[in-house]
């Protein structure tokens, strides 16, 4: 098996960004990198093979489709689709790959899904970004309350049911921060393969978890949302089929805020304004930017005027998302007057901040709220993040800086977006990648 490029095989490799040209253009937008990675789990519970089409051209798939090979599975990824059959039940290895599991967010979420198809399983701690403590406690109480013993130890987690596989459960999904989306999706995978009915209360709204449904829907579970929360009558068989992965709302997003930061405008295809939450459509329109459908084809925007400072909070959906958060920092450097950003999702999210810093900007960052003011007149600079979001803020403030800025370290940014560097360059960003190999 090969193993993908790890983030010290892509360190060397660096972007070069000559900052203070408007984006203006039309580009596509890739499937959505975090719904398809919770997919790439729910395909191992099918019975018959699974296409998965416009999957996301990143880092993270090629992970995701070893991890599943290592179970067994026949993968193949191809042109934006992700081809899976799984092996049979009695046939599947119930490891997680130690080194591979680590490198990605979903670990817990394809553990699930091997626990529901085999009773057993064996996971490390999961990877991705780490931008404040993220706990798997949520994850882990829906596998014991599905009948599964939990043990934890430095290296990893074993889950163990007893001879009957996993069973009807009820769990809940709510944290001090809302709902957990990949606990709700973790409890859906094994309540979709236990006899019986299942109920996952105060459950996520997030398309992650809504798409997840409709698949799971696809594939023959009876599974709906009411008052009461998420309900799942387990099947003993699965069906395949041909599903189609929607646009990626924050590559969309990152896309919209990079061109407003600049001055520009942009023509995004393959989405449509229902896909970007309320709050987010919320905020755009507090800072001063149009979005509107191009006849059901796409989504336009454009600035109605300068940027103005705003107040704005992240949410469970359909608030604010959270990992639009950094990248509208970034644009608000930009924005006249002051502006809030308060993270209520995790305990805190700023590992941005340093490097907006470093461009000159006015930021600060207190407890779960960054404070900014603008317009700042940012200046080029060598920065680095170790979280995708975080290296995607910088990169929108070496688009609007003065100057030729380095963002080294391409491993984050092609965990997320698989295009995003050339896509910049179709709308007239100066933008190369370069090795800083000696």
């Amino acid at each position: 098996m090969t193993i993908t490029p790890t983030a010290a095989a892509l360190e060397s490799t660096a972007v070069t960004v000559t900052g203070g040209r408007p984006l203006s253009g039309r580009i596509p937008v890739q499937g959505s990198k975090n719904i398809a990675l919770h997919l790439y789990a729910a395909a191992l519970l099918a019975d018959g093979p699974v296409v998965l089409a416009s999957t996301p051209d990143i880092l993270d798939t090629g992970v995701c489709a070893q991890i599943l090979a290592h179970t067994g599975a026949h993968v193949v990824v191809d042109d934006g689709r992700f081809s899976v059959i799984p092996a049979p039940a009695m046939a599947v290895c119930p490891i997680i790959h130690p080194e591979l599991g680590r490198r990605v967010r979903t670990t817990v979420v394809l553990a699930a899904a091997v626990l529901a198809r085999t009773g057993q399983v064996t996971f490390p701690y999961p990877g991705g970004d780490a931008f404040c403590p993220r706990l798997i406690d949520r994850h882990l109480a829906a596998m014991q309350a599905a009948g599964a013993e939990v043990i934890t130890d430095a290296t990893g987690i074993r889950a163990q049911c007893g001879p009957r596989g996993v069973r009807a459960f009820t769990a809940d999904m709510a944290t001090p921060y809302g709902p957990s989306l990949g606990a709700t999706v973790t409890a859906m995978l094994l309540a979709a393969r236990a006899p019986g009915a299942s109920l996952i209360t105060h459950p996520s709204m997030e398309p992650e978890v809504t798409e997840t449904a409709r698949f799971l829907a696809e594939c023959g579970v009876e599974i709906h949302f009411d008052d009461h929360g998420l309900h799942v009558s387990g099947s003993d068989h699965l069906a395949g089929g041909d599903f189609t992965v929607v646009g990626d709302r924050i590559e969309a997003a990152t896309m919209i805020m990079a061109a407003a930061s600049t001055g520009g405008s942009i023509h995004l295809d393959g989405i449509t304004a229902c896909a970007f939450p309320d709050g987010f459509t919320a905020a755009l329109e507090a800072a001063g930017i149009n979005l509107f459908e191009d006849a059901g084809v796409g989504v336009c925007a454009q600035l109605n005027g300068a940027l103005q400072g705003i107040d704005a909070a992240t949410g469970p959906h359909p608030a604010l998302p959270t990992d639009t958060a950094p990248q509208l920092a970034a644009m608000l450097t930009q924005a006249r007057g002051s502006s809030l950003i308060a993270e209520r999702v995790y305990p805190r999210r700023d590992t941005h901040v340093e490097g907006l810093r470093a461009f000159g900007a006015d930021i600060s960052s207190t407890g779960a709220v960054v404070g900014l003011r603008g317009p700042t007149r940012l200046r080029a600079a060598t920065v680095a993040a170790a979280d995708i979001r975080a290296v995607t803020a910088l990169l929108i403030a070496a688009l609007a800086a003065e100057g030729t800025s380095t963002i080294r370290g391409m491993y984050h940014l092609q965990r997320g977006y698989g295009h995003l560097i050339a896509n910049l360059a179709t709308l007239g960003a100066d933008i190369t990648t370069t090795s800083e190999s000696s």
